[in-house]
């Protein structure tokens, strides 16, 4: 697996998070009120609502749109609810954070064009 580090920690504020465009989309980066770092596709599964404007709690997130609460672990939709939206591996090492994404589908693998984080 390939890891692109797209910033620092510190960049995202706890139980928030920051957006990376790629041309897949926008992909949102979350941090946990403990440190863990998780990515998901910018989109709920309901009516697509921006997730990284969502409310963070525990390794939740829910949507600004209609209240879904969204896993952060597994993108799914959680309760009565059914979905999910796209995860990335993401990892904090020294720091700095990682996330590994591809093209469309297949292997997760870092893209030929680089990205461009907006921390």
């Amino acid at each position: 697996m390939n890891w692109l580090e797209i910033g620092q920690l510190d960049d995202i504020p706890p139980l928030g998070a920051r957006t990376i465009n790629t041309d897949n989309g926008n992909i949102a980066v979350f941090r946990t009120g403990e440190d863990e770092v998780f990515a998901l596709d910018d989109r709920c599964p309901h009516k697509n609502g921006p997730l990284s404007q969502g409310i963070v709690h525990d390794r939740r997130v829910t949507c600004p749109l209609h209240n879904w609460v969204i896993s952060l672990e597994t993108g799914e939709a959680g309760g009565a609810d059914m979905g999910c939206t796209r995860k990335y591996p993401a990892k904090v090492e020294n720091g700095l954070v990682y996330i590994s994404i591809s093209k469309k589908g297949g292997n997760l693998e870092q893209p030929e064009e680089p990205i461009e984080a907006i921390l």
